[in-house]
């Protein structure tokens, strides 16, 4: 192979042309991840600010309207006297409204948990209390405590760095990065949820990074059989073109080979204008010249 590189000057000059492709392929298909990575954790974040300040205002207008209602007193509604569950851990508790969210706010919550890359989407107090989780994180009690940390998770006071900041933000689409104690790295996406004009806590979604990490994949693999795509098509291409163009030059390697031999008679001929062309009219005159030569030799005294 090595050899053939080195008597092919068409393998030389196409293996050449399409190094040079693959870099600017790689160097293309490189901006271009990293470019679109940066497109789909922008529009999945967009996603979340927008779903997380939706589902606050939600949440604050379903409690405002209880107390207008007189299902609840304001009191009741930013109750934070934690009255334990028993027989849990981690430790559950009852407050004065969670009866009230387990019927209004549920229904509301796992609306917005219907996408498929949202991991939760849950109204919090601002201790780090939940005291509704979405259905899929109500199932009922195994005793398996494995089991039960994944699949029932309300009523839980969520008092992590992440879970504090959730209840103390005022910023509506508020982000972190949360190692959730299920073993996801989650994009927690908060906005705060306010119940007459006080600061009740935050409503929360959590985007599972693994999900992002997949696309992010599947973009690279998209590109690589791209990439691979157009530089076999390329090589393939760029191997029958130089080799068309140079099949004179073997053409002409072979009457040259014949004029050193003394045999001139076969005239070279090329209709092109081009380099080769010049070659080959270059050729014709040595070969004439030759020819001439030869004659003037050959003739008697």
């Amino acid at each position: 192979m090595i050899q053939l590189i080195q008597r092919k000057i068409g393998v030389r000059i196409a293996l050449q042309v399409n190094l040079l492709l693959l870099l600017v392929l790689t160097i293309g298909g490189v901006l271009i991840y990293q470019q679109q990575s940066r497109r789909l954790e922008k529009q999945l974040l967009d996603k979340g600010k927008l779903a997380s300040v939706l589902g606050a205002k939600s949440v604050g207008r379903i409690m405002e309207e209880a107390v207008d209602n007189g299902v609840l007193t304001l009191q009741e509604a930013l109750d934070v006297e934690y009255t334990e569950i028993p027989g849990f851990t981690p430790a559950k508790y009852h407050t004065r409204y969670d009866w009230y969210t387990d019927k209004a706010v549920l229904t509301l919550q796992d609306e917005i948990l219907k996408s498929p890359d949202i991991l939760y989407a849950v109204a919090q107090d601002v201790n780090g209390y939940i005291p509704t989780h979405n259905t899929r994180y109500n199932r009922p009690i195994t005793g398996d405590p494995q089991k039960d940390l994944v699949g029932n998770r309300s009523k839980r006071i969520f008092s992590d760095e992440v879970g504090l900041k959730v209840g103390k933000n005022e910023t509506p689409g508020f982000v972190q990065v949360y190692p959730r104690d299920t073993g996801e790295m989650v994009w927690d996406i908060s906005s705060p949820i306010h119940v007459k004009g006080k600061h009740w806590g935050g409503f929360r979604m959590g985007f599972g990074l693994a999900a992002v990490n997949r696309a992010k994949d599947s973009l690279m693999t998209s590109l690589v059989i791209t990439m691979a795509v157009i530089l076999l098509v390329s090589m393939t291409s760029t191997f029958i073109l130089i080799h068309r163009a140079l099949l004179p030059l073997k053409n002409f390697t072979r009457i040259a080979s014949n004029l050193a031999d003394g045999n001139v008679g076969e005239k070279i001929e090329y209709r092109g204008q081009d380099e080769i062309g010049r070659l080959a009219d270059v050729l014709e005159r040595l070969r004439m010249s030759l020819k001439a030569a030869m004659d003037r030799l050959s003739r008697p005294g």
